[in-house]
């Protein structure tokens, strides 16, 4: 059976990965700060698809959490899901800088070190895969959030160009609007985002896997947001970046 680890496993996106791996038959190391919905999640996924699921606890803001999960991610596993992530409600200069501190440490640094463990036991089996769950608004100006998502498919891309093709993938997965609770649990009031703006998690997930499959650099679901990001690269850059701060600012 191959095995995935997934960061962020038990909402939004990283749980809708878990089920989706779990019916591929996947066995699952199920990575999360809730030890309740670890265990209640990895019992549903066993019970459901027969799959071994393995819980870890590790808050991936704090030196013990990235430790642990630096150190699962390097026992051996098949496909990597760096998922796990926040927004934050406010501009920058309102968000206490401890707090941009933790986002640099969720999306960036835990990216790294959890794919910096994983690869050499891919590369020595030759096969592998890493997915690195970005955003669209690492192609826009939006904060630390958007800087952080920024590095991150820097950081994949980087990592594809040094690999050289040695039967191991790492993909930078960059969703827009999705419906899962993101933004709720950042407290954001989406009232103003249009319907057609919102896409489905499933679109999301059946995307990557198939960007994966197919050696896809950077994945984009959904061909409005495909058409987003080609317009953001050919529009003058203050002006996309002025769009990107207004509207932010109405779901702040």
């Amino acid at each position: 059976m191959p095995t995935a680890l997934i960061t962020g496993a038990t909402a939004g996106i990283g749980a809708g990965f878990a089920r989706r791996l779990a019916s591929d038959g996947f066995d699952l190391v199920l990575v999360a700060r809730d030890t309740a919905r670890l265990e209640r999640t990895a019992a549903e996924l066993h019970d459901r698809y027969g799959v071994a699921t393995e819980t870890l606890r590790a808050d991936l803001s704090t030196d013990e959490g990235l430790a642990a999960a630096e150190e699962r991610a390097g026992k051996g596993i098949d496909l990597l899901i760096n998922n796990a992530g926040f927004g934050q409600r406010g501009v920058y200069l309102d968000v206490p800088v401890s707090d941009e501190i933790r986002m640099l440490r969720v999306h960036c640094e835990a990216v790294l070190r959890l794919t910096s463990a994983a690869l050499p036991g891919m590369l020595e089996r030759g096969r592998g895969g890493v997915i690195n769950v970005a955003s669209v608004a690492a192609f826009f100006s939006r904060g630390t959030y958007g800087a952080s998502k920024a590095w991150v498919v820097s950081f994949s891309q980087a990592v594809m160009r040094d690999l050289g093709g040695r039967g191991v993938h790492v993909m930078a997965l960059c969703p827009g609007f999705v419906h899962t609770e993101f933004h709720e649990r950042a407290g954001m009031n989406m009232d103003g985002i249009p319907g057609f703006m919102w896409i489905d998690q499933d679109l999301v997930i059946d995307t990557a896997l198939r960007d994966l499959r197919r050696g896809v650099q950077v994945s984009i679901p959904s061909a409005r947001y495909k058409a987003i990001v080609a317009l953001g690269k050919v529009v003058p850059r203050a002006l996309a970046d002025r769009i990107s701060s207004r509207a932010g600012r109405r779901f702040d």
